[in-house]
């Protein structure tokens, strides 16, 4: 499968909280998740180097449909609504066509 549609998105967590908002995010590749869809060939979590309270999130799925299907359903809102709380303001979001690449993990 090939990823067509993807994003990054900068998520600031309250003071002190970046890493409960990484473990919050990283329960997105457990079952039954969306990063365990077949549907999401990209998931990875960073930190930023110089602010422990940046997250970075990179996705990338098999289509904007599939993507926005599976974060329609009951396990994304419930991780959805889990960060909303430890976000010291509205998340960053850039959207991107893949086109060629490499995760090796």
């Amino acid at each position: 499968m090939i990823a067509t549609y993807g994003f990054n998105a900068t998520l600031t967590a309250r003071t002190g909280m970046g890493d409960r908002l990484v473990e919050l995010l990283l329960t997105g590749l457990d079952e039954g998740s969306p990063g365990a869809s077949e549907h999401c060939l990209v998931y990875l979590v960073s930190r930023s180097a110089s602010d422990p309270d940046v997250v970075h999130v990179t996705e990338g799925w098999s289509s904007e449909e599939d993507h926005h299907r599976v974060f329609a359903g009951e396990a994304a809102q419930l991780i959805v609504a889990q960060i909303d709380g430890l976000l010291a303001e509205e998340s960053k979001y850039t959207d991107y066509v893949p086109v060629r690449g490499k995760a090796a993990f």
